[in-house]
């Protein structure tokens, strides 16, 4: 995937499409009107809802 950045890319020609590629390199990709809006709604570029927490991981650990 050289070449392709992060971050939430739009086409609104034809049938939108939208495509998200987060930083982890988790890719969804969204085709219509609705998905478009839902996808682009939700997404928050920059932040990465894919990985656990720091925090997460040590309260985890605690609790075993």
């Amino acid at each position: 995937m050289a070449g392709i950045q992060p971050g939430l890319h739009v086409r609104v020609e034809g049938i939108p499409v939208a495509d998200w590629l987060c930083t982890c390199g988790h890719h969804e990709r969204a085709r219509g009107h609705t998905a478009v809006a839902e996808l682009t709604e939700r997404v928050s570029v920059g932040a990465c809802p894919h990985r656990i927490t720091t925090t997460s991981t040590k309260e985890g650990r605690k609790a075993a």
